[in-house]
């Protein structure tokens, strides 16, 4: 059967910019093709900016890769255009299960809370996300949107100025130039963009190598996360499985640091290991297969001038925890509406800073995540082997000691608590709503709270009077008006016990300012901070 990554999605095909007697200048233009960069490319293209996506490859990414996609990534989907057709495709869970040894020590729910629109996780091999993105970039460019991607096009050199990049790009039919107002790098952990500007990516290899196994079969695991620690399979290390769509088994197993790599991935090798945890009856067949090692890394700057990096070429960190592709989707997230809005005119290139303190901020909290569950997963000494042990032993009986245990802290959105963004607060309404947070989803009426939501500012007005519409600091702000009784589990989660709130919501979604009453100087105030602006001073 032909696999999607087997067909060009995007072939390449020569552009008039090509023929241009001097360098033609986009407004934006993106380096790689992966989920991150057209995630960038399509909410930059719903919110009217003329964007191109440069990719030396002209298909999808081939192997599962990335497969666990998070409650927060699937909102954003949502915006994106591409929620629903990602949920159906994706297998969906909310549980999972850690054994040690030959016991089933514990299992948790990652949303037990009713009320959401989107589950805690989907599996879906990267490869059909990426199709579904393409899709939809065609979609848009077919309605008229200024979006366009082009395959086979290689960035060999990067020329920075005080108002625009220049790029030397390689294609089939020879070299052309194009100048861009803002580069996005989405490029990938090995960034060619990093590397030709010279900028730093450090932090730590951990010692150790993982098997990738994707293996078709039938079986009948439940579709939960299940991970072990020292498996009779494979003593001493740990395994991982996880389902994916197309009757696809995602197996993660620890092989130990001094291997030989090219050895491990050979199919007799990988099979072998394979029937030791399936079982010799069990028929499977290899769909793919790739060794990793723990990397946690990122660059001190994801904001160089009019040179902007996402996703893993700003940052890195181990696959355990699914914080990868889940963190570049909220880079995207976070960076779009900023750049449309200094694009437009109406905010100060300053507003691009907030980008770079509040996604470095997330990058550090999914680091530090990142290598506390690789320290417990792999211990390096004997003591710490000890000390994990004992607390696996603890949490097959007691409750208290299940928090301790590390298999992966798994993907949540970060809150950006006492960013440069956040305005008032009134610390008596829910801590989860707090400024900074992503908005919690809830039921409105017949339809939920975040798809209720504008691409721009958004004013949720609960059970408090205010304007029908406003405009402040050149801006329109959506206002969201809400009756508490007739939705309960969102009055419960946004008011506490107060009879009314507003909140003040950004394009993406995060809280940046709360009060218990509608202050018309208070929200405008909060608005001009939250686009970078003085209170009282222009916008440029």
């Amino acid at each position: 059967m032909t696999k999607v990554f087997d067909t060009p999605l995007y072939p390449y095909a020569r552009h008039p910019d090509q023929d241009a007697a001097t360098p033609p200048r986009h407004k934006v233009v993106i380096l790689g093709a992966g989920p991150v960069g057209l995630a960038a490319a399509i909410d930059l293209a719903q919110r009217g900016v003329a964007v191109v996506v440069l990719d030396e490859n002209d298909r999808v990414s081939s192997g599962s890769r990335a497969i666990c996609f998070a409650k927060r990534t699937l909102e954003i989907l949502d915006r994106l255009g591409c929620g629903d057709v990602a949920v159906e495709k994706g297998v969906t869970w909310n549980k999972g299960r850690v054994f040690f040894d030959e016991r089933d020590i514990f299992q948790f729910n990652l949303l037990p809370e009713e009320g959401h629109h989107r589950p805690a996780f989907i599996n879906l091999q990267q490869y059909y996300l990426e199709q579904f993105l393409v899709e939809r970039v065609q979609a848009l460019a077919a309605e008229g949107k200024p979006i366009e991607i082009r395959g086979r096009n290689r960035v060999e050199a990067i020329g920075r100025h005080s108002d625009h990049v220049r790029l030397e790009i390689e294609t089939p039919e020879g070299p052309y130039e194009l100048q861009a107002e803002w580069l996005i790098a989405c490029d990938g952990a090995n960034s060619p963009t990093r590397r030709m500007m010279g900028l730093d990516f450090v932090g730590r290899v951990f010692e150790d190598n993982f098997l990738i196994a994707d293996v078709v079969m039938k079986a009948d695991f439940p579709t939960e996360r299940w991970f072990w620690f020292d498996p009779p399979f494979n003593r001493g290390q740990s395994a991982l499985l996880h389902r994916q769509p197309d009757n696809v088994w995602r197996i993660d197993l620890q092989l130990g640091w001094d291997i030989d790599r090219e050895a491990e991935k050979q199919p007799d090798r990988v099979i072998t290991r394979l029937k030791a945890m399936l079982g010799e009856d069990v028929e499977f067949e290899l769909e793919w297969v790739s060794i990793y090692t723990f990397q946690c890394r990122r660059m001190a700057k994801f904001r160089h001038g009019r040179v902007i990096f996402a996703g893993d070429a700003a940052h890195q960190v181990s696959p355990f925890g699914a914080r990868g592709a889940n963190s570049g989707l909220q880079d995207t997230d976070n960076l779009c509406w900023k750049l449309a809005l200094v694009l437009e005119g109406r905010a100060s290139e300053r507003l691009l800073d907030s980008y770079d303190w509040e996604r470095v901020y997330g990058a550090d909290e999914n680091i530090m995540n990142s290598t506390r569950a690789t320290e417990f997963i792999t211990p390096k000494s004997e003591i710490s082997r000890v000390f994990r042990n004992a607390v696996l032993d603890l949490a097959a009986r007691h409750d208290f000691a299940r928090p301790l245990v590390n298999s992966g802290r798994l993907s949540v959105p970060c809150m950006y608590d006492d960013g440069p963004l956040n305005t008032d607060d009134d610390a008596d309404l829910p801590m989860r709503a707090r400024p900074g947070a992503p908005l919690p989803d809830a039921p409105l009426g017949d339809d939920w709270l975040l798809g209720s939501l504008g691409s721009g500012f958004t004013l949720l007005a609960i059970d408090t009077p205010c304007s029908d519409t406003l405009r402040m600091a050149g801006l329109d702000v959506t206002v969201l008006r809400v009756c508490a009784q007739d939705n309960p589990d969102l009055a419960a989660r946004y008011l506490g016990g107060h009879p009314g709130a507003v909140y003040l919501v950004r394009p993406d979604h995060h809280v940046a300012a709360r009060w218990t009453r509608f202050n018309a100087a208070a929200v405008e105030g909060a608005l001009r901070r939250s686009i970078a602006t003085p209170q009282g001073g222009q916008n440029v």
